[in-house]
């Protein structure tokens, strides 16, 4: 069991039946009466968020979730197929379980699979990953005082902002947690 006061970003809990990774949360003192605590949370299954306040001092049962190395193989539609690493097994995760890291995955790409009961829930991506400019507006030397910025579709229908120097063909590295530039990469 897991008390609102050592409750953190990123633990995952039961609550209300369901299975749900705090996003963020706030410890409330109000003049009169008790402390509440509000919580924003993600439903690991559906990936919906949902917002709960509660008293202080509840307690909940905490959700240990396994991790594992598993190779992203193929996608059928909404449905993304793995290869665990260790027993070669294939099992799907849906478009929904896996939200915006499903941009990123690449054939072949490996990656952690998170998962409860051997129930598998989502990807754990690397920081960045590499991915080609497909279309950019030509940059002119002179358009900014300072470093600019524009817009570029990358390979796997993303848009990030780039340097007015990135052009279309090159390969370029992203953070996966945003989706923002790093750097161009050969």
């Amino acid at each position: 069991m897991i008390s609102t006061g050592d409750l953190k970003k990123g633990i995952s809990i039961e609550f209300e039946g369901a299975l749900f990774q705090i996003v963020d949360w706030q410890h409330i003192k109000m003049g009169r009466g008790g402390a509440i605590v509000r919580m924003k949370l993600r439903n690991l299954r559906t990936g919906s968020n949902i917002e709960r306040t509660v008293d202080a001092g509840e307690k909940f049962p905490r959700a240990f979730l396994d991790h594992r190395p598993v190779q992203y193989s193929y996608n059928d539609g909404d449905t993304y197929y793995f290869m665990d690493n260790e027993t070669f097994e294939t099992f799907p995760i849906t478009a929904e379980q896996l939200g915006e890291a499903r941009h990123y995955l690449q054939d072949g790409m490996q990656l952690e699979v998170i998962s409860y009961k051997d129930e598998p829930l989502s990807v754990e991506l690397p920081d960045t990953v590499d991915l080609e400019v497909t279309y950019t507006e030509p940059g002119f030397k002179g358009d900014t005082a300072t470093g600019g910025s524009k817009p570029a579709t990358l390979s796997n229908g993303v848009t990030v902002q780039v340097p007015l120097f990135v052009t279309i063909g090159d390969r370029i590295r992203v953070k996966t947690d945003g989706g923002t530039y790093v750097e161009r990469v050969n």
